[in-house]
Parts: structure tokens; sequence; C-alpha cells
């Protein structure tokens, strides 16, 4: 071999060390774009859903209710750094219901928002003990403990200032409660993304309605969020939610992008198509028949039903 080839074959000699760096750190740029791109669409998708349902206007006081759940951290967290380029000016107060949860870590959530420096306020309420005394074991405590938990966080708003909530619900809890209330309500209903107290005196948002929960799964990984879960109904697999979530789950496997249909058809309901007669006046169609210049263009009625038909003889 000459030395020209034996310097060849030296020159594409890459040590096993060597190579195997490189491989960790294209991987790391991989990651690194991927999260980006998580990142930027987390934040896209929030801010297309505040400009779509106007959800935050100039001097907005907004109360980010805090859970210590995936979603309530990832809502406070893009709701931070959008504040620091929006188009108005708003203030935002961390909020977090403290129900007395038996093993509840209380120090969590003030350190971690001592951390970010934004105002907020912990309330303490024992909504733990009426739900876990009212609702029989074994029963589902969803609906009783989020009446209460909403009547204090109402309340609290108030007392703060502030004239809106901020829930972290997201695209996936909207289907499921969409799909939840059909099955076990008898009604096409979902969650909206922005409504009005009962009382008329606070404006709820969600501003993660467009946010897909595997995204924020995912976001909050990669943020490290200090999370808590919920021991009061975490635990009950047999909640419908949880049937119905995995129903989604299995959906998007076998059928992908039929979860995202789902989606796009709450916002594009066509009551003439459906059978609710107080959303379309099926009765008074007759009066709204095209006329011409010369007469009426009369169609007859035609009805079974009644033994009536269209047909002259």
């Amino acid at each position: 071999m000459s030395e020209e080839q034996f310097a060849e074959v030296v020159s594409q000699y890459v040590p096993p060390a060597v190579e195997a760096e490189a491989g960790v750190n294209e991987k790391k740029e991989k990651k690194s774009v991927s999260q980006n791109k998580l990142v930027k669409r987390l934040r896209r998708e929030v801010g297309r859903a505040l400009h779509d349902y106007n959800m935050i206007q100039d001097g907005d006081r907004i109360m980010v209710c805090l859970s210590g759940g995936k979603d309530s951290y990832t809502m406070l967290d893009i709701l931070m750094q959008l504040q620091q380029s929006a188009p108005v000016k708003f203030e935002l107060v961390a909020v977090n219901l403290d129900q007395m949860q038996p093993g509840f870590p209380k120090e969590i959530l003030p350190n971690y928002l001592e951390s970010l420096g934004v105002e907020y306020q912990i309330i303490t309420e024992d909504t733990y003990s009426t739900v876990t005394r009212v609702i029989p074991e074994g029963k589902t405590m969803c609906s009783l403990c989020s009446r209460l938990r909403r009547g204090i966080l109402y309340k609290a708003a108030t007392a703060l200032g502030c004239n809106k909530l901020a829930l972290g619900h997201h695209r996936d809890d909207i289907i499921e409660t969409m799909f939840l209330n059909m099955f076990h309500g008898g009604k096409i209903k979902a969650m909206p993304a922005k409504l009005k107290s009962d009382d008329g005196k606070h404006i709820l948002i969600r501003p993660l309605a467009y946010c897909r929960e595997q995204d924020i799964e995912r976001y909050s990984e990669m943020k490290e969020f200090p999370i808590i879960p919920c021991n009061l109904c975490g635990s009950q697999e047999n909640l419908q939610r949880v049937h119905v979530k995995r129903m989604l789950q299995d959906w998007d496997k076998q059928f992908p992008g039929r979860v995202d249909s789902l989606f796009t058809a709450t916002q594009n309901i066509v009551p003439s198509q459906m059978l609710d007669r107080n959303l379309f006046d099926f009765e008074g169609l007759e009066e709204t028949q095209v006329r011409d210049d010369a007469h009426e263009k009369r169609i007859p009625v035609v009805n079974q039903w009644f033994g009536l038909s269209g047909d002259k003889e």
C-alpha cells in the first residue's frame, strides 16, 4: 500500500468515541428543533384562540386558575410569554385553591410562583371533606367538586378585582365533554372557549381551546413543571370521561385525522340540518318561500303522517 493510499484510509477512519459523540450531538440538535416547533405551535394556537374569540382586551385583569397540573402550568407559562408581546396590556394573577386534600404538598406552588415573580394568591377551602361526605364511595366526585370550586373561584375573582378567569381546558377536554353530554345527557354540548358567568360579573376564557393534550404533555415535560397529582378524582378509573378518552385515543390511532375533524365540527354547526326547533324555525319555512314579481311560488306540502299528498288528482 502506497503512502497516499494509507493516508486516505486513515483520513476516512473515525474513532468510535468521536462517532458516538457526533451521534449524541445530532440527537440533541433534532430534539432542540422539535422543541422549538412545539413551543411555536402552542404559542400560535393560544394566540389564535385569543384572537378568534376576543378573549383578552386592553386593561383586563385575569385570574389564572392554577391547579398544579400540566394544563394550568402550560396556560400560565404561555400567557406570561404572550403578555410581553401582546398588542394590549393585561394583568395576570395566578390563583390556586387548596381543597385540603390529604397529603397535598402546600409548599410547591408558592415556591414555584415566587420564582416566576408573578402575582399570586393561595385560597384554602375544605371542599374535600364536603365532597367525600356527600358522594358515596366509588361514585364520581367531579361534578360536585367542580361546582364547589367554581363558586369559590368566582368569589376570589371579585375580591381580587379580576374581570376574567382563565381555565386550562384544552381541545381534547372539549371533545370529550361533547361526547359525555351526548352519551349521558342527550345534548350536543361541549365547552365554549368564552363564557359569561350567570351573574354577568365575570367572563370565563379557555386559552388552550385549540391545543392538543399530547402537545401540552410534551411541553410540560420539557419545562419540568412541578406537577401536583389530583388524588381526589385522578384515581377514579371508572370515570366515564376516562372511557371516552380511551375511545378517542383508539380512534386517533386507527383513523388519523378523525379527532381533528370532530373538533372542526364543533365550529361548523348547521342548525337547519339538525332537529332542534329552538335553533331553527322549521314551522315557519312556508312563510319564507321565495316570491317573484307576479305571484307567490307555493310548494305543495307533503305530509304522509296526516295522509296528505302533494299530487293533484
